[in-house]
């Protein structure tokens, strides 16, 4: 089908995403392939003139939790998206590149893909309708390198399109019979579409996949959709296979779900800690809301509420304008190992 449409392409050899405005080197020639951030600065990315969408985003170099992805839509004063840049692509232990099994570990989704050597993908639209702006901060100590693409295309958007939207939280640690909180303060009409977990233990294991996934739609004073267990939530089952036949963690990553990453290897005695990295996309089953949505998870396990290390990101569409998101935690606050 060919459409009404027009491709523009924001990267390091064209930062303007105009036409023709990449690289006039000619062949076999690099002049800008990647973008300094000094520390303590913020650059733009992308600055759209509506009606558009992203469609793709690429990012490699450094992407530590140093950096802080933002996005703004449709000149709304605060963010919609504000995350650091590791954990936005589910990969919150940014300072662990290999996993237990001595391999870079692999988010192979429909939504997005970490591939090896930490190639950050992302497949969600982002339709905006006057304007989108997109903005990386370093808050780091030194300057850094950014290699990226963003692309997608000027379009007419229909008026019914949400905007999208993501929020960073963290507890480290949860508080020990509290639940977490994936997301709140939510406010508007829209669908929730996911979210990446990452999960630090702390103390002995004893199935910490028990807690159970609650959501609440607009006033519910109860969950109105209610899971069995975290392994449940994101797909697996009996501890992800830790608890029955081979008695071991087994990774997977589906188009949807999948728990794809477990870094820590207990023969070394000060990297003990098993750390584990999930997410589940509701593409085919969105979750929607009509002004409210909430999202808890409990951290339990046989023997009750534990108080291990959880960090996530939640993902939604609604309208504008949304509710400011919650504060990030420090620099020094996000520093996961």
């Amino acid at each position: 089908m060919i459409q009404n449409s027009k491709t523009f392409a924001f990267s390091a050899e064209n930062p303007t995403g105009v036409r023709a405005g990449g690289s006039q080197g000619g062949d076999c020639t690099k002049l800008r392939p990647t973008v300094t951030i000094p520390a303590g600065e913020t650059v733009t990315l992308v600055d759209a003139a509506g009606p558009g969408v992203i469609q793709h985003m690429w990012f490699t170099g450094y992407v530590g939790h140093h950096f802080i992805i933002r996005m703004y839509w449709d000149d709304q004063e605060y963010p919609s998206v504000e995350a650091p840049l590791s954990a936005f692509f589910g990969c919150a232990y940014d300072e662990n590149f290999v996993d237990r099994d001595g391999k870079y570990p692999v988010l192979n989704s429909a939504m997005m893909l970490v591939a090896p050597g930490r190639g950050y993908n992302s497949y969600f639209e982002m339709p905006f309708h006057k304007r989108a702006r997109i903005t990386m901060e370093n808050r780091g100590d030194k300057d850094e390198n950014l290699y990226y693409i963003i692309t997608g295309a000027y379009q007419e958007i229909p008026a019914e399109a949400g905007y999208f939207h993501a929020t960073y939280r963290q507890e480290h640690p949860v508080q020990k019979g509290r639940t977490y909180t994936i997301v709140d303060g939510i406010e508007g009409r829209g669908q929730f579409v996911g979210v990446t977990l990452a999960t630090g233990m702390n103390g002995n294991n004893t199935c910490w996949v028990e807690g159970e996934a609650r959501m609440y739609l607009d006033d519910d004073p109860y969950p109105s959709i209610h899971y069995t267990g975290t392994e449940d939530y994101f797909g697996g089952s009996y501890g992800f296979g830790n608890d029955i036949i081979i008695k071991s963690y087994q990774t997977f990553s589906g188009l949807y779900t999948g728990m794809y990453a477990i870094y820590g290897d207990n023969r070394e005695f000060y990297n003990g800690q098993q750390r584990f990295l999930l997410y589940h996309f509701h593409i085919a089953d969105p979750i929607r809301f009509e002004n409210k949505f909430r999202m808890t998870l409990d951290n339990m396990g046989w023997t009750g509420p534990r108080y291990d290390d959880y960090t996530s990101v939640a993902y939604w569409y609604q309208t504008l304008p949304s509710a400011p998101l919650m504060p990030l935690p420090t620099d020094a606050e996000m520093c996961m190992r």
